[in-house]
């Protein structure tokens, strides 16, 4: 990916915060509209999917390629990057599928448990019904994961390695902390700490304690409100919550780097180099693949999942349309609808 930021938008803070917030998700027509559909999952829970309407569930649906897209941590189908692939997907003529890990589509889930950055096993159990859904007849699936998703999309491709291919035609993953301490430690400190980590910890919090009303003795309640950073929110709530001894346990176990040499399916991991999320030392490189099946792309531009070109308010099509590009070509997806522009 060949991406440079406008010179309007410097720097890794501004071309993550100002695209999220104000630039353009769709290049034409209106914001994605979806259909959502809940599954009951095998532990007696649910998780939410949206469909988009805009082609995901037309009669030739079947027949068309599926691009399904996993959010990041506290993200929705209403995500600027979700509606932006979805913006894509409708374009081009492709169905999308959004799924929402546990607790992220506006109702608490009801198990004792929520989502973490290495649920591998629950994007395998949604990519086999998707893709059973989409019919053994039907179109390519592709998957894209951001942030958190990517992570833990690597992490099922890494765990099931050639089996992989049976549910997934190509994966790729954007601005993934797939060295989740690296990552851990980078937003909790400096501005990182101040603002995202306050950002995110405004939902977790209250949403970690609806989860203790549902499931009393679950974790430590002082503990959890003592927590002023994601390390000790790991620590309070993800790690004894999904099985983990501590968060050091959690974050070592949960990242996929160590595990990228195990991916047996065409993937794309992007990084930008500027992510405040993510720093640039902690990045793969070449060592750290090995097999041919998986493409770096590391631009130096670009912050957390932002990548915005264009005159002010600039769009954020520029890397689902890079990264769908590359899905397309290496899931062997045809290009559908009309192709949009870069601009």
């Amino acid at each position: 990916m060949n991406y440079v930021a406008p010179r309007w938008l410097p720097g890794g803070h501004l071309q993550t915060i100002w695209p999220a917030l104000w630039s353009r998700r769709v290049l034409s027509g209106p914001r994605p509209a979806y259909r959502r559909e809940r599954w009951d999952t095998p532990d007696g829970d649910f998780v939410d999917v949206d469909f988009l309407q805009d082609g995901g569930d037309s009669d030739d649906a079947a027949a068309r390629p599926l691009l399904v897209v996993f959010h990041g941590l506290e993200g929705s189908s209403r995500s600027h990057y979700c509606e932006a692939f979805a913006g894509l997907a409708r374009e081009r003529g492709w169905a999308c599928a959004i799924p929402h890990f546990r607790g992220c589509s506006g109702e608490i889930n009801r198990a004792p448990r929520a989502y973490h950055s290495g649920d591998h096993a629950e994007i395998g159990w949604m990519l086999q019904r998707l893709r059973a859904a989409h019919g053994p007849h039907a179109g390519p699936l592709m998957a894209v994961g951001v942030s958190l998703g990517g992570n833990a999309l690597l992490r099922w491709a890494a765990e099931v390695g050639e089996d992989a291919a049976r549910s997934a035609d190509a994966v790729a993953a954007v601005c993934a902390p797939i060295d989740l301490a690296a990552g851990g430690r980078a937003i909790g400190r400096g501005f990182n700490r101040l603002v995202y980590t306050r950002m995110f910890m405004h939902t977790l919090v209250p949403k970690a304690l609806d989860k203790l009303a549902q499931h009393p003795g679950l974790f430590d309640r002082q503990a959890l409100l003592a927590a002023r950073d994601l390390y000790d929110f790991d620590n309070a709530f993800t790690a004894p919550v999904h099985g983990f001894r501590n968060t050091e346990d959690y974050w070592q176990r949960a990242s996929a780097k160590p595990l990228l040499h195990r991916i047996r399916v065409p993937a794309l991991v992007v990084n930008a180099r500027n992510d405040p999320f993510v720093p640039a030392a902690s990045l793969p490189g070449q060592h750290d693949v090995g097999g041919g099946f998986v493409t770096l792309w590391q631009p130096r531009h670009g912050g957390h999942v932002g990548f915005a070109r264009g005159r002010p308010p600039g769009h954020v099509r520029a890397m689902p349309e890079a990264v769908g590009d590359w899905l397309a070509a290496h899931a062997g997806a045809p290009h559908t609808g009309a192709q949009s522009a870069h601009g």
